[in-house]
């Protein structure tokens, strides 16, 4: 297990890669720490949440949301959980946002730490401390920033995952070779799912590398007052498509994604639409979709990025470099 030690802002948060779900008796009291996990994990994984508090949830993006945090404070008081208790959240990005942001305000706030299951949530959703619900179609319209105490890397989890999950996952390192790491994006363009997933090793260093730029950004911005903005390249078409049309994450990602790269080479004169739209297209994503823009629009309208009547729009200048610039709502909407 190899550990790194991170300071945010007066959070300490310890990153164990190369580590294993059984070291997590070492982080957490077994006796005053729940586990908060979907029924898909808890199905694949079962043994080892053998001697653990267990909450388990309904797996998907539909139960991030209020009522979900309601249920599951309720069984924290059943469980007589007080301050000194934890919340680990073992799955995917929707079980780690709901483990941090219930952490967060159950009892104005308790530890909690992440066993990430997912691709994407190794290399993203775990990673920064945004934590959050939907609210209807608008996507983590309610949440907050608040650090893990720790996260907990277990390769072998990935094993159960579903090939969906895998290219959902490398959206995500795609958009950060794209913002962020040229020599990575390279890489991308020789390698595929399939060849990642059979060479252990390089997988492992892909995640650790995607985590490890991932946290300098949000290091450099904890708050999102700058260039942590970088890292919805993009989310803000995506965001606006993925609930009201049921995609994936990834998938709604991607096609943001390729809009994005397009409206670059209108804007910032960008030359490598076709090579980024191409990379997405190698790992299974897609890169366009037939969507109404009326329904659209008001979703991203609405959008967190949104300040006054612009919204802060993410675009590139060239692979690796990327940088953010308002767009009016009246001129995106004829852009869409």
């Amino acid at each position: 297990m190899i550990k790194k030690t991170f300071r945010f802002g007066t959070a300490i948060v310890d990153y164990y890669f190369a580590g294993s779900f059984a070291q997590l008796k070492e982080l957490a009291d077994v006796m005053t720490t729940v586990l908060l996990t979907d029924e898909h994990v808890f199905a694949a994984h079962e043994r080892r949440f053998k001697g653990w508090n267990s909450i388990v949830l309904k797996p998907g993006e539909a139960y991030k949301i209020q009522a979900t945090v309601d249920s599951v404070i309720g069984r924290l008081v059943e469980l007589g959980a007080d301050r000194k208790w934890t919340i680990v959240g073992v799955g995917g990005g929707v079980i780690t946002d709901l483990a941090g942001y219930i952490a967060a305000i159950y009892l104005r706030g308790i530890r909690c730490g992440f066993v990430p299951t997912t691709l994407l949530a190794l290399v993203d959703a775990s990673i920064g401390g945004k934590n959050g619900i939907d609210v209807g179609p608008y996507k983590n319209m309610v949440g907050t920033i608040r650090q893990p105490a720790f996260l907990l890397h277990d390769m072998t989890l990935l094993q159960s995952l579903p090939e969906a999950e895998w290219r959902n996952g490398f959206a995500e390192i795609i958009k950060h070779a794209a913002i962020r790491d040229a020599k990575m994006f390279r890489e991308l363009e020789v390698g595929s799912v399939d060849s990642y997933r059979k060479k252990k090793a390089a997988l492992a260093d892909l995640v650790q590398r995607n985590a490890l730029l991932k946290t300098k950004v949000v290091l450099a911005d904890e708050f999102e007052g700058g260039e942590r903005r970088l890292l919805n390249f993009g989310h803000t078409l995506g965001h606006a498509l993925e609930n009201q049309y049921e995609l994936s994450h990834g998938e709604a990602i991607s096609i943001g994604m390729a809009f994005a790269a397009k409206l670059s080479q209108q804007r910032t004169a960008f030359r490598s639409a076709a090579r980024l739209v191409g990379l997405l297209d190698r790992y299974g994503l897609p890169t366009l979709a037939t969507y109404n823009k009326d329904k659209v629009l008001p979703v991203l309208s609405r959008d967190k990025k949104k300040e006054g009547a612009s919204v802060h729009f993410v675009l590139l200048e060239r692979i690796g470099k990327a940088l953010v610039e308002p767009i009016p709502l009246n001129e995106l909407s004829d852009l869409l």
